[in-house]
C-alpha cells in the first residue's frame, strides 16, 4: 500500500496514511474505520475479501460524511470497464454479444461483472470460476453475491469454457490459461489477465500465440496496463 501511497501523492497530491486494523471481525472494523474518519477527508478499503467487502462499503458509505472507496471494488471495475468499452470497439465486437468467462469470484470480480452487466453484457453470456471450479447453481457454498452468476448446468472446465469466448477476465491466480485455451477463444480475443505479479498468462506468451489478441495485464512493465489504482487517479484529477 505504500506503492499506491506514493501514487495518490505523485499524481494529486493526496496524502496517504497505509493504516492495518487487526480483525476480520465486520462490524469490529466498521467501528475501528468509524472511528478513525475524522481525522481523514477520504477511505480507501482494500483487500477485504467477499461478500464481507460488500457490506463494510456499503455500510461506511451510508454512516460517514467522507468519501469511502473500496479499491478492489470500485478501482479495478472502473478502469478495466473503460478498457473493455475501447477493447470492445477494437474488436468490432457489441457488449451484447460477447460470451465473457472470468477467473476468480472474488469481490473485484463481482464488481467487475457488475459493471459490465450495466456496459449491456448479459449475465447468461458469462461463465464465472472460483478456486473450485465454475460456479453453478447447485453449489451451496456460494455467497449470495456469487450467486448472481451461478449457471443452471453441469460443472466445465476452464479450457471448455473458453472454447469461442470473445472475452477473458483474469483476477485470480498466475498462469491459469494455457496457449491451448487461448487458441480456442473467438477471433480478435480479449484478455484481460490481472493477477499480480503473475498473470493468468504472461504477455509475451500471449501476444506470441495469437496475433489478433487484444491484450492487458495489472503490471506497469507490460503496455496496456489496467490497474485499479489509476481508476482513482482519473477520478481524482477529475475532483
Amino acid at each position: 500500500m505504500e506503492g499506491k501511497a506514493l501514487l495518490f501523492k505523485i499524481f494529486s497530491d493526496i496524502d496517504v496514511f497505509d493504516i492495518e486494523i487487526g480483525t476480520k471481525d465486520v462490524e469490529e472494523f466498521i467501528q475501528t474505520v468509524k472511528n478513525i474518519a475524522p481525522t481523514f477527508g477520504g477511505i480507501n478499503l482494500e483487500d477485504i475479501k467477499a461478500p464481507e467487502s460488500f457490506e463494510i462499503e456499503k455500510r461506511l458509505v451510508a454512516e460517514l460524511n467522507i468519501p469511502v472507496m473500496h479499491d478492489d471494488q470500485h478501482g479495478t471495475a472502473i478502469i478495466s470497464s473503460a478498457a473493455l468499452i475501447n477493447a470492445l470497439e477494437l474488436a468490432n465486437k457489441k457488449a451484447e454479444d460477447v460470451k465473457m468467462v472470468v477467473s476468480g469470484a472474488g469481490s473485484a470480480a463481482i464488481a467487475c461483472a457488475d459493471l459490465y452487466v450495466l456496459l449491456g453484457v448479459k449475465v447468461e453470456n458469462i461463465l464465472m470460476f472460483n478456486s473450485k471450479g465454475l460456479l453453478t447453481k447447485n453449489n451451496p457454498a456460494l455467497s449470495q453475491l456469487q450467486q448472481k452468476y451461478a449457471r443452471d448446468i453441469e460443472p466445465i472446465s476452464l479450457e471448455e469454457a473458453l472454447k469461442g469466448a470473445d472475452i477473458f477476465l483474469g483476477l485470480s491466480s498466475g498462469d491459469l490459461m494455457t496457449p491451448e485455451m487461448l487458441l480456442g477463444m473467438a477471433d480478435n480475443p480479449i484478455v484481460f489477465a490481472m493477477a499480480n505479479p503473475d498473470p493468468e498468462i504472461n504477455y509475451n506468451l500471449a501476444i506470441a500465440t495469437r496475433k489478433d489478441i487484444i491484450m492487458a495485464t495489472g503490471r506497469s512493465d507490460h503496455p496496456n496496463q489496467v490497474n485499479n489504482v489509476l481508476g482513482f487517479l482519473i477520478s481524482l484529477e477529475e475532483l
